[in-house]
């Protein structure tokens, strides 16, 4: 297992929640582990999607599917799965010691471009802090 990639006990745990299972509506999905290592792996370094290394597939192709997931409520049933487990039950996020980089200061005001709405960028910023959370106790 490399660095950032989830464990064998989260992946048993959320392998049958996913879609793409023989059975399921649909195309049967080629990798689903790699596709969530590659999720991991953008959470747990906040590299943008254009960074994700090539052993993980095409950066559209994981960020597309990682959307469609978000618009099915898939990511919302790993994580009700994963917040059930007892272990997982106290998660606590010190955002006293993240700090802003040397260029976040001095932006141009006014309100920013909106690239999705709202509910949708929130939905993804929240699940990519819970994914960061459970991908740090699955070390």
């Amino acid at each position: 297992m490399r660095r950032h990639e989830i464990s064998d006990e989260i992946w048993e745990v959320i392998a049958p929640l996913l879609p793409g299972k023989q059975g399921d509506p649909g195309r049967t999905a080629k990798n689903n582990r790699k596709f969530i290592n590659a999720v991991f792996w953008l959470a747990k370094t906040g590299a943008p999607w254009r960074d994700l290394p090539e052993r993980f597939g095409n950066w559209n192709s994981v960020f597309r599917r990682f959307r469609r997931w978000a618009e099915k409520g898939v990511w919302e049933r790993v994580l009700q799965a994963i917040s059930e487990d007892e272990q997982y039950d106290l998660l606590l996020v010190d955002s006293s010691i993240i700090r802003a980089h040397q260029h976040a200061a001095g932006g141009k005001k006014g309100p920013p471009e909106k690239r999705w709405d709202d509910h949708e960028e929130a939905l993804v910023q929240r699940f990519m802090q819970q994914l960061t959370n459970v991908a740090t106790l699955s070390k």
